[in-house]
Parts: C-alpha cells; structure tokens; sequence
C-alpha cells in the first residue's frame, strides 16, 4: 500500500471517527474545534485500531 492511499484510508476513517462522536471536523483548517474534540477523534481511532487488531490476531491462532 503506497503512502498516499495508507494517508486516505486514514482520513477517511477519522472523518467517520469523528463523525460517530458528533465532532464537526472538516477538510482544512478546524483551529476552531476544542483540544478535547480533537483529542477524542484521535483517542477513539486508536481505541478502534487496537480493537481491529485483537480481532485479527485471535482470529489466527
């Protein structure tokens, strides 16, 4: 997978991330959103991601 494919899956995934928690982001600038409302998008992309993770590693053993 090439960089910048790897670059869009991951904003399109923080877009629905950020979408799911009710985050009003958008392309470009978004200075105007709280550091708890960024903070949140990027804490429950990570949640998610670990949680894929475990998914796929139990399911190989």
């Amino acid at each position: 997978m090439s960089n910048k494919s790897t670059k869009k899956g991951l904003d399109r995934f923080k877009f629905e991330v950020a979408s799911e928690l009710g985050v009003p982001l958008k392309n470009g600038y978004n200075g105007d959103l709280t550091a708890k409302q960024n903070g949140s998008v990027g804490g429950y992309m990570v949640k998610k991601m670990i949680e894929a993770q475990e998914k796929q590693m139990a399911g190989k053993q």
